[in-house]
Formats: structure tokens, sequence, C-alpha cells
């Protein structure tokens, strides 16, 4: 496997999987974070193709707008509307689900956005910690706390965090010790949504191994030069040399886990993690 074949794919309307659930409709909103591009650009389309409102957030805002676009090329039955926003800004975050309310009835929650930086423990700079941490931890806790009392107003009362983990929030790689954090910690939130929530208000979370987005083609480099080895080496043995499944998933695979978990089929995944990661974890040689 080479470079080119971790390029982040496109999105096509076939890949979308259409789930029969009756909240799947334009008056309900879903928030989905880091959607400009990657993962959370799919969860966004794979939303808005099963018949949600989308309140795609992100601070990439021309990202957005490919977002948008691409929404629109494939003509899917919901909306996709952009509100910039910076997730380290507690001000933007109350706009952003402020912004989301004014669309509809926020029922679902996406924490998806998440930024990576390679470096020893010893070597980590405090000052990257805190940024990954307001983004892929307090951001997460606060839009859920900003999103728990929108679901309690929904017609029946529901509704939905999903937060994107990994396989780092099971276990670890060197180098990466804040996104590691960062990951452990949401599924900490994830089981204290499920905790509080009484069945009506749930939460999951998705672990994954290595999916084919920008923030996996841009580590790359720096994982290779952290360990001394070639880029290939990284992606063969690194990335994909303790999974069974020689593959790495596509982001629309993971988009459509998150509907799933927000759909009736997920009615009982209520702190529960969704590890679709090869084998990666579990097996050994």
């Amino acid at each position: 496997m080479s470079r080119n074949q971790v390029t982040p794919p496109t999105i096509s309307r076939e890949e979308i999987y259409p789930f029969p659930d009756e909240s799947f409709t334009d008056r309900n909103v879903c928030l989905v974070t880091g959607a400009a591009s990657g993962i959370g650009r799919a969860t966004a389309l794979a939303a808005a193709g099963n018949g949600l409102t989308v309140a795609a957030t992100d601070i990439d805002e021309d990202g957005l707008a490919g977002t948008i676009d691409r929404g629109q090329e494939l003509d899917l039955e919901g909306s996709i509307e952009s509100i910039f926003g910076d997730l380290t800004d507690d001000n933007d975050l109350e706009r952003i689900v402020n912004e989301a309310a004014r669309l509809g009835d926020i029922k679902y929650l996406a924490n998806v956005a998440g930024i990576q930086r390679i470096d020893s423990i010893d070597e980590f700079r405090m000052e990257a910690y805190d940024t990954m941490h307001r983004i892929m931890l307090r951001a997460p806790l606060y839009l859920s706390k900003l999103c728990v009392p929108h679901f309690r107003e929904t017609a029946d009362g529901e509704g939905c965090v999903g937060n994107m983990a990994s396989v780092h929030g099971h276990y670890v790689t060197s180098d990466k010790v804040a996104y590691n954090v960062s990951k452990f910690g949401l599924r900490g939130l994830t089981q204290s949504i499920a905790a509080e929530g009484e069945g009506k208000i749930r939460g999951f979370s998705i672990s994954t191994g290595y999916v084919k987005t920008p923030l996996v083609t841009a580590q790359l480099e720096d994982t290779a030069e952290q360990r001394g080895i070639s880029v290939d080496e990284v992606i063969e043995d690194v990335m994909l040399g303790q999974s069974r499944v020689k593959e790495m998933m596509e982001p629309i695979d993971v988009a459509n886990l998150f509907l799933l978990g927000f759909s009736e089929l997920g009615r009982h995944l209520d702190g529960g993690d969704l590890l679709f990661d090869g084998g990666m974890t579990l097996t050994y040689e």
C-alpha cells in the first residue's frame, strides 16, 4: 500500500446507508463538528442523506463550503447549513448551538472534530496539549451540556450524542499522548451521558483504526520521522500492522455508524463503544 492509496475518497450517494427511522426528518437537527473534511464531512452528508437537517460546524470555512457543495451535488433529501465556529472558544460553542437550534429541533450531536500532534511526552508542548484538549474533549463536553436541554424539548424528549473515539481510546501508541488522553476521555464522557440520560438521552462512541482522512495523511511524514522509518512502512507496519483486515476504513463507513447509533436500531446502544478496528486491539499473533 502506498500513500496514494490512503487519499481521502469522494463520497457517493450510493455509499450513504439509508436507515428507516421516523425521527430522521428535516424538523430534527444533527449538529456535526469537524464537518469541513474527513469523517465530519462524511457524517454531515450521511445525516442529510437520511433526511435530517444538518448544522455543520468547523473553523475551516472553505471546507464547510465544500461539504455543502457536495451535498447539493448529491441532491440529498436533507439540507446542510454551515455554521463557522472555533471549538476552543466558549462563546463560539454557545453561538453554534443557538444557531443550530434556529434550524429546527436539535436531536443529535456528532462530536467528530480532532487534530493530531506527534511528539514524545518529554517533548510535548503543553500549549499544544491544551489546544487538543479543548477541541477534542472540553468542546464535546460543553456541546453535550448545551444540547441536552434541546434534546429534552423535542417531541419525544429524546436525543443522542455520538463521540468519535478511536482504538487509541482502548490502547495507545507512542508519541500521541494528547490524542490518547482525549480519546480515553471521550469514552468517559459517553458513559457519563448514558448514566444520566435515563435511556432517553443516549451516548455512544465509535472506535476505529486508521481511516482515510486528511488527519491520517497529514501525520504520515511526522510519524515516519519520529520512528526513523519510511512513509510506506508507517502505513504497512504501524497503521495496518496489527490489523487483521488489511485496508483502512472509508470516512463514509464511519459516518454510517454514527447514523446507526442515532437511529432506532441503536436504541440499546447507550454508553457503549462501537469497536470497528479490523481486529487491531483484541487479537495478536
